[in-house]
C-alpha cells in the first residue's frame, strides 16, 4: 500500500502533522480488507467531498467493510489528528472575536521566539498562531466547528499555514508599536540587541551598605562607518534573487513515503531577504566591539548571586534596534570575623567563667566598627544574645536593618595558680555547705 504526504502539509520545522492520503487508484485494490467504522467518517454535503477520518491509521482497520461508494473519482481519504484550536488559546468554544484576539496576544507576547528563547517556544507560537488564524475567521471556525481541522483542507482552506505565523503576529502588532523585534519572513527589520553579563565582586561591607562603582564593560555598538545598516558605504542592498525577498526558501526531499518539503532560512543571504556588499569596518554585521565605562550603584542589602538590571547597556540592536541591557551579578567575598544569615549578623565572642559569673561589658566587632556588649551576670555558655538592628539593611529598605547575633563562649582555664584553686575550693566549700543548709 502506498501512502504519500498530503500536498506541502508536511514541514517539520514547524511541527504540522503529518497528513497521508490514500489515493483512490490504491484504494480500489484495497477495499477488500480496508475496514472502518461508519461513526468514524465525517464528509462534506456535496457529493466531490473529500473524506476525513480524525481516528488513529490503525482505526482504518475495523469490523464494517469499507464503503466503495467512497472511492469515486477525485476522492481522497486523509487521516489526520485533531487539534483543540479552544484550549490551545486557552479560551472556551464560546468565546468572542474580542476574548479570541486578547488571548492570542497575550500568548504570542510570551512564547515569541525573539522573546522566549526555552526549547520548544517557537513551535507553541505556531500553534498559538495557527489557532487564532482558524478562530478570528467567521467562516473558518464555523466549518472547524461543525467538521474539525480537517475538515477546512476539504474545503480548500488553509488551517493556517505555519510560514505564515511571523506575519500574523506583526499584523496584530505593527499598529500597536510592535514588540521591538523582527518577523521570521522580514529579517532585514530592526531587532533588539542581545544581553550581555558582567561579574561584579564585592567586599563585605559594600554589599552590606552599597557603593558606587565604575566598571568598564566590552559591547556591541553600532557601525558608524555604515550607520549600522551592515552594508559597504556608498551602496545600497538589493533583494536576495535566491528567496525573493522573504529570507526563507523551501527544500524538497523525495523519500520512499513521497516528497516532504521543509523551509528553512536562505542560506544565500542569512535570512535577512537582501543581498549587500559588507561593510569593511564591520564586516557586514552593522555593529562593532568596543569598550566603554559605566557607572553603576549597588544597592545596600545585596548579597552573593543578587542581579541588578541595567537598561539599554547591552549590545546594540541590528538595523537601529533597541540595545538590549546589562545584568551584573553580584559576587560578596566573606569576612573572616561576621557571617551573614539574610538579613542577620553572626559572629562569636569569648568571656572568662569569672565575667560570665559576675557579668561584664565587652567590645564586639560589628559592620559599624566596634560597638560595647553588655554580658549579663549568669550568662551561660552557648548564650545568644540580640544586637537589635545591627545587622545588613533590607534591599531597597534601607531604613530597615537586620539584627546581630552574638553567641558567647566560656573559657575555662585548663591551669590554675596557687592563689586561684585557693579562690576556687573556697568557693567549692562555699556551694557544699549552702547546699547543706537547703536540705535541713
Amino acid at each position: 500500500m502506498a501512502i504519500v504526504p498530503c500536498g506541502s502539509a508536511w514541514v517539520t520545522r514547524f511541527g504540522v502533522q503529518p497528513q497521508f492520503v490514500i489515493r483512490p487508484s490504491i484504494t480500489n485494490k484495497l477495499s477488500a480488507s480496508l475496514h472502518c467504522t461508519s461513526s468514524g467518517i465525517r464528509s462534506l454535503a456535496s457529493a466531490s467531498s473529500t473524506l476525513f477520518l480524525h481516528e488513529s491509521l490503525n482505526a482504518l482497520f475495523c469490523s464494517r467493510p469499507f464503503n466503495n461508494s467512497y472511492q469515486r473519482r477525485g476522492a481522497r481519504l486523509i487521516v489526520r489528528a485533531d487539534k483543540d484550536y479552544y484550549a490551545v488559546l486557552g479560551v472556551s468554544k464560546s468565546a468572542s472575536k474580542s476574548e479570541i484576539k486578547s488571548a492570542y496576544r497575550k500568548l504570542a507576547r510570551s512564547y515569541h521566539p525573539d522573546v522566549n528563547k526555552e526549547p520548544g517556544a517557537e513551535q507553541k507560537f505556531k500553534e498559538i498562531s495557527n489557532a487564532y488564524e482558524v478562530l478570528s475567521d467567521d467562516e473558518k471556525r464555523s466549518i472547524y466547528d461543525k467538521y474539525g481541522e480537517d475538515a477546512l483542507k476539504g474545503a480548500g482552506m488553509g488551517t493556517g499555514d505555519f510560514s505564515n505565523a511571523f506575519d500574523l503576529f506583526e499584523s496584530l502588532f505593527d499598529g500597536l508599536g510592535g514588540m521591538g523585534m523582527g518577523g521570521r519572513g522580514s529579517q532585514n527589520r530592526a531587532t533588539e540587541g542581545e544581553d550581555q553579563v558582567y561579574n561584579l565582586v564585592l567586599n563585605f561591607k559594600d554589599a552590606v551598605f552599597g557603593v558606587e562603582k565604575e566598571i568598564e564593560i566590552t559591547r556591541l555598538e553600532s557601525c558608524s562607518a555604515c550607520d549600522g545598516s551592515g552594508a559597504k558605504p556608498g551602496t545600497k542592498p538589493s533583494k536576495c534573487s535566491m528567496c525573493g525577498g522573504q529570507g526563507q526558501v523551501v527544500a524538497s526531499a523525495r523519500t520512499p513515503l513521497g516528497v516532504f518539503q521543509q523551509v528553512m532560512s536562505c542560506s544565500s543571504c542569512d535570512g535577512t531577504g537582501e543581498i549587500a556588499t559588507p561593510c569593511n569596518t564591520c564586516s557586514g554585521d552593522g555593529r562593532v566591539r568596543k569598550s566603554k565605562r559605566i557607572s553603576l550603584r549597588v544597592p545596600a542589602g545585596v548579597d552573593s548571586g543578587s542581579r541588578l538590571r541595567v537598561r539599554s547597556e547591552g549590545n546594540a540592536g541590528r538595523r537601529g534596534g533597541p540595545s538590549g541591557d546589562l545584568f551584573v551579578i553580584v559576587e560578596v567575598l566573606p569576612d573572616p570575623v561576621l557571617k551573614r544569615d539574610d538579613t542577620n549578623i553572626l559572629c562569636t565572642c569569648k568571656v572568662s567563667y569569672v565575667d560570665a559569673i559576675l557579668g561584664t561589658t565587652i567590645k564586639v566587632p560589628t559592620v559599624d566598627g566596634m560597638i560595647d556588649l553588655k554580658i549579663p551576670p549568669g550568662t551561660q555558655p552557648g548564650t545568644t544574645l540580640i544586637m537589635a538592628k545591627k545587622g545588613v539593611p533590607f534591599l531597597n529598605k534601607s531604613n530597615m536593618r537586620g539584627d546581630q547575633l552574638v553567641k558567647v563562649q566560656v573559657e575555662i582555664p585548663k591551669r590554675l595558680s596557687n592563689e586561684e584553686r585557693k579562690l576556687i575550693e573556697e568557693l567549692a566549700n562555699l556551694n557544699k555547705s549552702k547546699a547543706l543548709n537547703s536540705r535541713r
